[in-house]
């Protein structure tokens, strides 16, 4: 096994694939000055102090004093490069045309209306968090009551919101959980509210805008003797009608993909990241989309993806976004390079500018084809990469990616984490040692690439794994153990 990688030929730093010694002579002549541990960066050749440090062929920040040939280089002796809010300039690139692959398909649920959901849950949402215990019971009821029935699951989602919330916050709560009542992949969903809420029924039914009394019924807990009698007798209706629905071949071009990674490390934008993006590019030449979110973390890299844009349109769109999130760092007083996190820097990670620069690699080299705002959805005909409005929070973006209407989410990791989305989210691990510790969290192993797995392989490996997730053939790690949550985003007032 090699010890170290350079990304890319412009690189000034490589990467420790494994731990380093002070004083050891690397292949090429390269005497080590320090111990270096896996993940972490080693100068190639002095750098200058505010001289760029170039990785993955673009600056990660600049240097605090001079670092020798074959030093560490991390936050000791490394700074962002990243201020506030900029002006971009429109300056196109031409994306490579995706290969056209013959179409495949696989089995998924057509629901009334058209929409297609690759899983046949039964919902339960409330409006506002006072109901979560009224759910939970519910759920757990549904457990046993329904185990022989032809559904997957009941599934509740707590949350603390839908009352007290003003203004962007109090929209944004309604947006998000009409967008998971509508979510296909729910062939039916119970919508309980307590009575007295700001998101009260009347005016939550309005936001979402569903027409099909057979698959929504909704519940006010106030206006019921017993709301639990109440509640499983409308769940064994939903039950019913989900039981109505099959699975059919659908072409791969209904299957609509979020990106997300967590408790990233240094090998996430080595290995899982470049894989995710090998399999967006596939998915996209079937006619596919997905779904790019973590605005945060673009900023260092956001002008790559706005050169992929294929408009002018798309490019200020794209713009108003990264600045957007920035002015909301400004507003509350905050630096917007506080990231990566203690994790990230513990596993290799520096500056803000590295993170997004592996980050956005799960994006593939497509062009840019949307930008959705916060709690939007993706419309039928809207199809390739889109970029969606959300943070890093690796919950909060989750929840934003399946209320967009995300059939499943991809999301990689070097750390571990055993989060799980509304939707399945399938763990990609940076590593073998991740994957090999923590079978119970993570789905598919991208550190074998160091093991000598080749490329090809494993990427075909892994657009049949994602194919056979969508297909019900396999359930993801945190469908297994129900890990099912949810995460809303806020910036204002709670009264």
């Amino acid at each position: 096994m090699e010890k170290i990688l350079v990304i890319h030929e412009r690189d000034n730093v490589a990467v420790a694939l494994s731990s380093l010694q002070d004083g050891e002579t690397l292949p090429g002549g390269l005497c080590l000055r320090q111990a270096v541990a896996p993940g972490h960066k080693l100068a190639l050749r002095d750098i200058a102090a505010g001289e760029p440090v170039i990785k993955y062929g673009h600056p990660i920040g600049s240097v605090l004093r001079l670092i020798k040939a074959g030093e560490h280089v991390h936050s000791h002796n490394l700074r962002t490069g990243l201020a506030g809010p900029l002006e971009y300039r429109y300056n196109p690139v031409s994306c490579l045309e995706l290969a056209v692959e013959p179409a495949v398909g696989f089995p998924a649920y057509r629901r009334k209306g058209g929409k297609v959901g690759i899983r046949n849950e039964v919902w339960i949402i409330n409006t506002v968090g006072c109901c979560n215990k009224i759910s939970e019971r519910l759920a757990s009821l549904a457990a046993g009551r329904y185990r022989e029935r032809r559904i997957d699951r009941v599934i509740q989602f707590s949350h603390p919101y839908g009352c007290s919330q003003l203004g962007e916050d109090h929209a944004n709560t309604q947006k998000i959980l009409a967008g998971l009542v509508r979510h296909p992949n729910a062939g039916g969903v119970l919508v309980l509210g307590l009575g007295c809420e700001n998101n009260h029924l009347e005016q939550f039914r309005a936001v979402v805008g569903e027409k099909n009394p057979e698959r929504v019924r909704w519940l006010n807990a106030q206006d019921v003797e017993d709301e639990v009698e109440a509640g499983l007798m409308l769940l064994d209706e939903l039950v019913a009608y989900a039981e109505t629905f099959r699975r059919e071949t659908v072409p791969a071009s209904e299957l609509v993909v979020g990106l997300k990674c967590g408790g990233s490390d240094a090998f996430s934008g080595i290995t899982a990241n470049p894989l995710v993006g090998l399999f967006t590019d596939r998915l996209l030449a079937q006619g596919g989309t997905a779904l790019l979110t973590e605005v945060p973390e673009m900023f260092g890299a956001e002008t790559i993806l706005m050169e992929r844009c294929g408009s002018r349109e798309l490019f200020e769109q794209t713009a108003a976004l990264v600045n957007g999130f920035k002015d909301y760092y400004a507003r509350h007083g905050q630096a917007i390079y506080e990231n990566p996190s203690p994790g990230n820097k513990e596993g290799g990670i520096t500056t803000l500018e590295e993170k997004s620069l592996g980050c956005i690699l799960k994006g593939g080299s497509s062009p840019v084809r949307g930008v959705l705002a916060y709690g939007d959805a993706v419309g039928p005909e809207q199809k390739g990469l889109i970029l969606l409005e959300g943070p890093g929070n690796d919950m909060v973006a989750v929840t934003a990616l399946a209320a967009a209407g995300a059939h499943l989410v991809l999301f990689t990791t070097g750390r571990g984490t055993p989060l799980g989305g509304p939707v399945p989210t399938v763990k990609i691990s940076s590593n073998s040692e991740l994957a090999a510790r923590k079978k119970h969290w993570i789905d598919f192993d991208a550190g074998r690439l160091f093991s000598g797995t080749p490329l090809p392989g494993l990427e075909e490996e892994f657009f049949q794994f994602v194919l056979e997730a969508a297909a019900g053939q396999r359930r993801t790690r945190n469908e297994e153990h129900n890990y099912r949550e949810i995460g809303i985003f806020k910036a204002g007032v709670i009264l």
